[in-house]
């Protein structure tokens, strides 16, 4: 996979952790590659305790660029508490501010607790992983310093909230990821997502902000660059 990214024209990529194992593992790959990096996070819908102390351990990792993927997800059936959810964005939020690493953020139906989480942690960095908000709320997110980052989502048709924020969004605040193997783009619908498949929202995206391919490219390297600062 890191062999066809590459061939595709991608060249950075973060192994994002939802777990412990899972964030061990990006790790490990992290210094198999160099073209990867890696996330260490705990889903909010995980339904283990996150080791804290194992967590804040391997996120002191030189490989490792971003805390994640966290968040909040209060539109699953039977995951954890919403309270106990909030009590654990703090804790990994805490972690993040410590290592003075940026946060992925997960959010599903709780974007009004994501933002106090947020401003409950003064100047923390970020960005909101996989937007599929609208306007409204992209500015919101944007106003306290956050990225967003849009996925396969944007290349639907029926979407048309969604491709106004990437027109509108700031080019210096516009990050894009697949999210694979899931978030994959129109034309490959069914088809398990891989890193090289970002050329296909890029693709589009470009063509929504009325910019060449290789002028979104140059973008996207120095704002993934400037926000995950150990990405070189």
């Amino acid at each position: 996979m890191v062999q066809q990214a590459n061939a595709a024209g991608v060249t950075r990529l973060i192994g994002v952790g939802v777990n412990l194992e899972k964030s061990a593992n990006a790790v490990s790959l992290g210094h198999a590659y160099e073209e990867v990096w890696a996330g260490v996070g705990h889903h909010p819908l995980e339904a283990s305790e996150p080791d804290l102390q194992a967590l804040r351990e391997l996120a002191r990792d030189e490989m490792v660029v971003v805390i994640g993927e966290i968040g909040l997800d209060f539109e699953h059936v039977g995951g954890p508490a919403r309270d106990l959810q909030i009590q654990r964005l703090h804790e990994m939020f805490a972690i993040a501010t410590e290592l003075e690493l940026p946060v992925g953020i997960h959010n599903r139906g709780a974007a009004n607790e994501v933002l106090e989480v947020i401003g409950a942690h003064g100047g923390i960095r970020g960005v909101m992983h996989y937007f599929a908000l609208d306007w409204e709320w992209a500015q919101k997110f944007l106003e306290v310093g956050f990225y967003l980052s849009f996925a396969g989502l944007v290349t639907r048709p029926s979407r048309d909230d969604l491709r106004e924020v990437v027109k509108r969004c700031p080019a210096d605040r516009l990050l894009l990821e697949t999210d694979s193997p899931y978030g994959n783009a129109q034309k490959r619908m069914g088809e398990p997502n891989r890193p090289a498949f970002l050329v296909d929202t890029a693709e589009v995206v470009a063509e929504l902000r009325g910019i060449s391919l290789e002028q979104l490219g140059d973008q996207e390297r120095s704002n993934a660059i400037g926000l995950f600062q150990k990405m070189k």
